[in-house]
């Protein structure tokens, strides 16, 4: 008995630009989020060329409409192993942001690059990065929208622990105390001096991500305050691993800059 292939995927697609390398004098490697592939490698032939007409739109946080080329070759699960770009479109909306949101952006583009495997398509997530670009240009919404992106991701990922009982006991949590939020295990009692949150707050977030709701967890993100962002980038960090993000870093040495 074979085991049944994988459907092809669609020759015309969604996708935006994470991140793009020189492949040759003429030609470049784009690293998409396609939201019926997930993150893949295409191969656009010619892009660098003064009169392509792809040089204008093969940039990041500019949803294309993009169409490949059948796979040259697939692999045994019938996944596509080459693709190049034939053409690109840009579909309107969001431009380039510019300041502290063209920072938030590749750092958002670089979480996608480091915990998405290739060909892994996740349509939710896809949503959820499109809604995500427009919010970073505001200065009231972009840090709520970030921390719910960073928790979809994780829970997208299943990296993320359920936020809404002990990870010793599995008992619910209480409302009025306050808990961290160890990455090995889950959420705890406070054992030393680390970023808290109420039980209030963690029971939110959870509710939030299990109503699916993408305003709901940005307004749990809200309330949770100042403190849920020390405690995402501690697990974030956590699963990197020995990958250190390279645009937070950058981010670092601009505002020393500056000061």
């Amino acid at each position: 008995m074979t085991a049944s292939r994988a459907p092809r995927p669609p020759a015309t697609q969604s996708a935006f630009v994470l991140h793009h390398y020189d492949w040759s004098e003429t030609s470049l490697v784009l690293d998409l989020f396609s939201r019926e592939q997930g993150r893949l490698a295409v191969v656009a032939k010619g892009a660098k060329r003064p009169y392509s007409q792809l040089r204008s739109v093969l940039l990041p946080f500019l949803r294309l409409q993009v169409t490949l080329s059948k796979p040259s070759k697939m692999n045994e699960d019938g996944a596509a192993e080459v693709q190049s770009l034939r053409g690109a479109e840009w579909v309107g909306g969001q431009t380039l942001p510019g300041g502290a949101a063209l920072f938030s952006g590749y750092y958002v583009n670089e979480l996608l690059l480091k915990f998405l495997p290739r060909q892994d398509p996740q349509p939710e997530l896809f949503d959820a990065y499109a809604a995500l670009l427009p919010c970073l240009r505001s200065v009231d919404d972009a840090q709520a929208a970030l921390r719910a992106f960073e928790l979809k991701l994780l829970a997208t990922c299943g990296l993320l622990p359920d936020l809404s009982v002990l990870a010793t006991t599995q008992a619910p949590l209480d409302p009025e105390r306050d808990y961290m939020l160890a990455p090995e295990s889950g959420v705890i009692v406070p054992t030393h001096d680390a970023p808290q949150l109420t039980g209030m707050a963690f029971i939110q977030l959870q509710a939030a991500l299990l109503h699916g709701s993408a305003a709901a967890l940005q307004q749990a993100c809200e309330l949770a305050g100042p403190a849920l962002k020390p405690l995402l980038r501690g697990l974030l960090h956590y699963h990197l691993g020995h990958r250190p993000l390279r645009t937070r870093q950058v981010l670092l040495d601009v505002q020393k800059l500056l000061t």
